[in-house]
């Protein structure tokens, strides 16, 4: 897994500072509803998760979906996982005085503790990953959490098709233009998108949730790209 996030154009920028210090900037310009994503994903896990639950975040980096849950609940504790050292340090700094309910930890899912942990979230990070290896990663997190605990996962996903591909990623393009994103600059990010992710559809993705033992996969969030799913184990 680490050789094939080396080579994705898409993940340099989390391993340069100036890209970095700008990080929390980009989200909700390509992402639509993206602080309402936070939101909904910390009600989500509540409903089943112990109010002093341990929370496993795979692509913690960033630290805005810590500081989320954090706010949200506050005696649930979490351990992050994230390749990217510059975005962990980024993490920490962004939970601020939240950073001590949190244990980060550089590297991917298979580093992570066993656990159990009492609910899990993976957003914004599985699509940089193949099929297979998006495959394994779910069946690490799965492996990982108690027997009901719940799971949500927020991606880019949507038809594959080559003519819905091109027209749902002119539509991302346009998105974050609308939200001030220079045209120019979108359209590199656009084209960049197509030639190194290799996306599944809500479908596949859904089957790739259950095959890894989760159930009752129900999607709770869909916005152009991106789609939203809570399952449990």
């Amino acid at each position: 897994m680490a050789d094939q996030a080396d080579r994705s154009p898409l993940l340099k920028p989390f391993s340069d500072p100036d890209a970095v210090a700008r990080y929390a900037e980009g989200p909700p310009r390509f992402v639509p509803g993206f602080a309402d994503l936070h939101h909904m994903t910390a009600i989500l896990l509540a409903e089943r998760a112990p109010a002093d639950a341990r929370v496993l975040v795979v692509g913690a980096g960033g630290g805005l979906e810590l500081r989320a849950l954090a706010t949200a609940q506050p005696r649930w504790t979490f351990t992050g996982v994230d390749p990217a050292p510059e975005m962990l340090g980024l993490a920490r700094r962004t939970l601020g005085p939240l950073a001590d309910r949190a244990e980060l930890i550089e590297g991917y899912v298979d580093d992570a503790p066993e656990g159990p942990f009492d609910a899990s979230t993976c957003l914004l990070t599985l699509h940089f990953l193949d099929a297979p290896e998006r495959r394994r990663t779910v069946a690490e997190i799965r492996r990982r959490l108690r027997p009901g605990a719940p799971f949500v996962a927020a991606h880019s996903s949507f038809p594959q098709d080559p003519a819905a591909r091109a027209r749902w990623l002119a539509r991302y393009a346009a998105f974050a233009v609308a939200q001030g994103v220079d045209r120019e600059q979108a359209e590199v990010i656009r084209t960049t998108v197509d030639a190194s992710l290799a996306l599944l559809s809500p479908e596949e993705d859904e089957a790739v949730l259950r095959a890894a033992g989760f159930q009752d996969v129900t999607p709770f969030y869909a916005a152009f790209t991106w789609r939203g799913w809570v399952a449990y184990a």
